[in-house]
């Protein structure tokens, strides 16, 4: 049984997160993922921890996770013989991802417009900060940028944290992961589109602006309400936080009076829904003091596992705040395959977050390892480009690419 995307050929001019996160995706959805890299470097993430190792050999894990299911060529494309050998390869790809320094290919005479006449039906998606496609450039299009950035400029650093300290960044590569998938969802429009007209296009993926529509609650409510929402201060719904158990957090959100009413029952004070104090999510918001520490007494005695079966019995939707170890050891997750083997030769078996969704008629994902640097350079040139064995060694000789034994 075929993969959605099984047929389809993916060159990906990558690196870091966001660029390999898009193509991870597309390659967990069957299509051929050709990673380029700079031979004797490759992706900086090759070189960064933490990693593992197994009999001297080391590999690191950042790359390990998002890199898998796809095959290294490792090409200089400040070569103009690198150059030839991607254009060529353009010619018999589907799709192009790029997620360079804004500009980087397009000074190399590698840029969308420059391969289109090469291959018209070439879909080309870059991720950027803020940005690429012509007609919509704004001032800030040339400026690089890492996720971090995009989380402070979207407003979502402002939401996050507490009241009294300064703005908190959320988890590490958010903006990159998401822009990424935003990225890979563009490339399936395209691709779909494609089948209409029969050409390709450009996909132009920005971190602020994906940022910026996950962010889209803090727009609805100024826009609608005047609100100018900020971090730590509920404004349209409460209880809404983490609560401590005897063995750790639970969360638990009330964003209408029914389920107030279930909660106000379930820790034993019914009589909350009337009383003036609490009887509707206003009145919780400004008397948080008084509310919490009821919540707070029903939780004492209860592990975690105890509130949140007692919660969802009564059809208030509540769950644990994990640790890693109990992502790992969660009945939920073993049941879905969340967290899918992958054995790599050298170092040995991880598991890594397996991509959602999850489609009735596909098979599950391949499992293949992250490339060795260089590891598929022969069989891409030979293969797919027709390159004889005494040309690949001549470029190996020359350094415009490399190969491993």
């Amino acid at each position: 049984m075929q993969r959605p995307l099984t047929g389809i050929r993916v060159i990906g001019i990558d690196q870091y997160i966001a660029g390999p996160y898009c193509t991870m995706l597309l390659a967990d959805a069957g299509a051929e993922v050709i990673k380029i890299e700079r031979p004797g470097v490759g992706d900086p993430r090759r070189a960064m921890p933490p990693f593992a190792e197994r009999d001297g050999k080391r590999r690191a894990g950042g790359f390990m996770a998002y890199n898998r299911n796809k095959k290294s060529l490792a090409l200089d494309l400040r070569n103009e013989e690198g150059k030839t050998v991607l254009k060529k390869l353009a010619a018999k790809s589907d799709v192009l991802v790029d997620n360079l320094r804004p500009g980087s290919l397009e000074r190399q005479g590698l840029g969308y417009e420059d391969l289109k006449g090469i291959n018209p039906r070439l879909v080309y998606a870059v991720i950027s900060g803020f940005g690429r496609l012509p007609e919509r450039r704004g001032p800030y299009a040339d400026r690089p940028a890492f996720d971090i950035v995009a989380e402070a400029m979207s407003g979502i650093m402002h939401m996050v944290g507490f009241e009294d300290k300064p703005p908190s960044w959320t988890i590490y590569g958010l903006a990159d992961i998401y822009s990424g998938l935003v990225a890979a969802y563009g490339i399936m429009q395209a691709l779909f589109m494609r089948e209409r007209s029969g050409e390709g296009q450009f996909v132009d993926s920005a971190m602020y602006d994906n940022m910026l529509s996950l962010n889209e609650s803090m727009i609805a409510l100024h826009s609608v309400d005047g609100q100018s929402p900020r971090r730590g201060r509920p404004r349209n719904a409460y209880p809404r936080s983490a609560y401590q158990t005897k063995d750790g957090y639970i969360a638990l959100n009330v964003p209408d009076e029914r389920i107030w009413e279930r909660l106000a029952s379930t820790i034993g004070h019914p009589e909350l829904v009337q009383d003036e104090r609490t009887r509707n999510a206003a009145a919780r918001i400004a008397n948080r003091e008084y509310l919490d520490p009821l919540i707070e007494g029903w939780l004492n005695d209860l592990t975690r596992d105890e509130a949140v079966e007692r919660l969802n019995a009564a059809g208030v939707p509540a769950g644990s705040v994990y640790r890693v170890e109990d992502i790992f050891a969660c009945p939920q997750v073993a049941a879905r395959n969340l967290l899918m083997p992958v054995n790599d030769p050298e170092v040995g078996e991880y598991r890594f977050a397996r991509t959602p969704p999850m489609l009735s008629s596909s098979p599950d994902l391949p499992a293949n390892p992250a490339p060795r640097l260089g590891e598929h350079t022969r069989e891409v040139l030979e293969d797919v480009l027709g390159y004889g064995q005494e040309k690949v060694k001549a470029l190996a000789a020359a350094g415009v690419i490399q190969v491993t034994s």
